[in-house]
């Protein structure tokens, strides 16, 4: 029997995970059932099963994917920019709308509480060292604590998350980002010119 190529390979992981991610979008992450992920990915349960050993390891493949792009765009130019790019193509995060139905989870399952975390750890780990940066720099303000900064911002990414997915105004949206961007801001001296936190 011939030996399937390693490109093949990645090519069919990579059609699973793009599958999953539409069928998460649409169904949620209690309703992608594995039904729903065989016709919405086109291939058996078998197939998918064989690159990804459950339901949760697929999912948190797709986190780890995104949350590995997010942390490279947060710690190059900060959480809200982050956030912004989610606001300029909203369909391609669309399946982060299942963070509302995973609070649940979290809360009730310490097995898939320790597997998000872990995926979560790269994006966190990112904020903290730009947020280290940015304050060092004088560019955030110096009477809020680091952690208090990033735990305000990990909760504007998910109340931004939820508006996209109640399907708020993206506009009105970004305006908001500009207001929480000024909100973290270090205040301007007199003639200072102001520095870019993103």
């Amino acid at each position: 029997m011939p030996r399937v190529s390693e490109d093949h390979l990645a090519a069919r992981r990579r059609q699973i995970l793009d599958g999953a991610r539409r069928c998460f979008a649409e169904y949620g992450y209690e309703q992608a059932t594995v039904r729903r992920l065989e016709q919405t990915i086109g291939l058996s349960r078998g197939a998918i099963f064989h690159h990804f050993r459950d339901k949760d390891t697929l999912f948190f493949e797709l986190a780890r994917e995104d949350a590995a792009r997010m942390a490279e765009v947060a710690s190059r130019e900060g959480l809200i920019q982050v956030m912004r790019d989610l606001l300029a193509a909203p369909d391609q995060f669309d399946w982060l709308a299942t963070r509302l139905e995973i609070a649940r989870k979290l809360r009730n399952d310490p097995a898939f509480q320790r597997g998000w975390v872990e995926r979560s750890a790269e994006l966190a780990a990112a904020t903290t060292d730009r947020l280290r940066r940015q304050k060092q720099a004088g560019r955030l303000r110096q009477d809020v604590p680091s952690d208090v900064l990033q735990c305000y911002l990990d909760l504007v990414l998910d109340g931004l998350v939820a508006r996209l997915a109640a399907g708020e105004d993206t506009d009105r949206l970004s305006a908001v980002l500009d207001l929480v961007e000024d909100s973290v801001r270090q205040p301007e001296s007199p003639g200072a010119q102001t520095p870019n936190v993103n």
